[in-house]
């Protein structure tokens, strides 16, 4: 959140820049209009982490606490690998239509253009490299990651600290898309939400353990119910 407002703060300066006469920036508008949406994105951030810091400090104090437990070595392990096939598996699917695309795309323009064609080629080649690298290295990033982490479950009724991972669903234009108890691949609760963003509409999923006894069953009933009448 600090590197957000120092973003900011940064932006701003360059803004300012172009507007003293005695600075080597004066009257260059594009740097007005860049350092401005910089400015505005980055203010935009630095607001969004505050108030995420504020709710996630509410769960840490028990203040809007549903339901806490903590994950043994075991139970993170299970969880961590089962997190690491799953992200793997979409990831290479959305890899591979990708990768489709691009050589459609790319090859159609090689075919065409008279002048440039190795270097489309190796632009092609690099696109491919750097998003299979994303593909397949952020899997297990966050497997190393979850495998390292406190192994904490909060669960509030509008947002969840999942083992070292803060999410929420209560800004506007996000929501409570479904909630249930599962059995497989562990026993635990499932939480599918919804947010929107530049990139529009996105969903993410939660798979969180649970030790055996767990009412999840009434967790989930409860997130359920706070979703459809928006009570806190």
């Amino acid at each position: 959140m600090r590197g957000a407002w120092w973003v900011t703060l940064a932006a701003v300066l360059l803004v300012i820049l172009t507007t003293l006469e005695e600075s080597p920036l004066y009257g260059m508008h594009p740097f007005t209009f860049l350092g401005g949406f910089i400015a505005l994105g980055s203010l935009v951030v630095a607001l969004i982490f505050r108030a995420r810091a504020k709710k996630l400090s509410t769960l840490i104090s028990g203040e809007n606490v549903v339901a806490a437990w903590q994950l043994s070595q075991e139970e993170k392990a299970i969880y961590s690998h089962y997190l690491f096939a799953h992200e793997r598996s979409k990831n290479l699917l959305i890899l591979g239509i990708t990768t489709f695309l691009i050589v459609v795309i790319f090859g159609l323009f090689i075919l065409l253009i008279d002048e440039g064609k190795g270097a489309m080629l190796v632009v092609m080649l690099g696109l491919i490299v750097i998003l299979s690298l994303f593909a397949l290295g952020m899997p297990i990033f966050y497997r190393q990651k979850n495998l390292h982490s406190d192994g904490i479950i909060l669960i509030g009724r509008k947002f969840a600290y999942v083992n070292g991972f803060f999410h929420n669903w209560d800004f506007p234009l996000s929501g409570i898309q479904k909630v249930k108890p599962i059995d497989k691949p562990f026993y635990g609760l499932y939480i599918q939400y919804y947010y929107v963003d530049r990139t529009f509409k996105n969903t993410e999923e939660l798979f969180i353990p649970a030790p055996p006894g767990t009412d999840v069953h009434n967790l989930a009933m409860e997130i359920t119910v706070t979703a459809e009448t928006g009570w806190r």
